[in-house]
């Protein structure tokens, strides 16, 4: 007879940060709810690329870096994942001293399996905890949901400019450079 046994889930926050799941999924801690999410597809993976090497040829580089789905300690009751996030060189050093930092810019690359509460809850959380630009993505849609505060959004289709100003002023993509094909070359940024 085949026996199965559920999954055994960390019950507190310290537990949580050493636990490694072996099911194929992330998590997220949200003040003791664990919350199970599958992060970017292997199709939305071009995203990343495309928005990374806008960062590279921006120079930013040279001021932080761009981190595909970082540890972020909103709060100490919260840990979230986001897709995408912007640190600076500070931060990383006082990361590598143990200290948690807010992305000041982060992008959520969304699908159909992006519940609207869950997406809603983490814009809260984001900008209470002091990120100043959240970019959600959706890919199926060709849409892009730029968010400089909870009451300001900017909703981008077509050859609309998605800009990560204030925080990255001269980070700006048109939405559809971000999903046009590409032959491997990078879509021309906006100058």
């Amino acid at each position: 007879m085949l026996q199965t046994t559920a999954p055994v889930f960390p019950q507190t926050f310290d537990e949580f940060l050493n636990w490694e799941p072996v099911d194929g999924y992330k998590y997220e801690w949200n003040d003791g709810e664990i919350i199970r999410f599958s992060g970017m597809k292997k199709k939305q993976y071009y995203i990343y690329d495309v928005l990374n090497s806008l960062f590279i040829e921006k120079s930013y580089h040279k001021i932080g870096t761009f981190m595909a789905e970082p540890d972020v300690m909103l709060t100490a009751l919260q840990m979230r994942r986001p897709d995408i996030a912007y640190f600076t060189k500070k931060q990383i050093q006082q990361g590598r001293q143990g200290e948690d930092v807010i992305p000041a810019f982060v992008v959520e690359v969304l699908s159909e399996t992006d519940q609207a509460y869950r997406i809603e809850e983490k814009i809260a959380e984001y900008f209470k905890a002091g990120v100043q630009v959240v970019w959600n993505i959706f890919p199926d849609a060709a849409v892009v949901y730029v968010y400089t505060s909870r009451k300001q959004v900017t909703i981008c289709l077509d050859d609309d400019i998605c800009s990560a100003a204030p925080v990255l002023p001269d980070f700006s993509i048109r939405v559809n450079d971000l999903f046009a094909p590409t032959d491997g070359e990078n879509p021309t940024p906006i100058a």
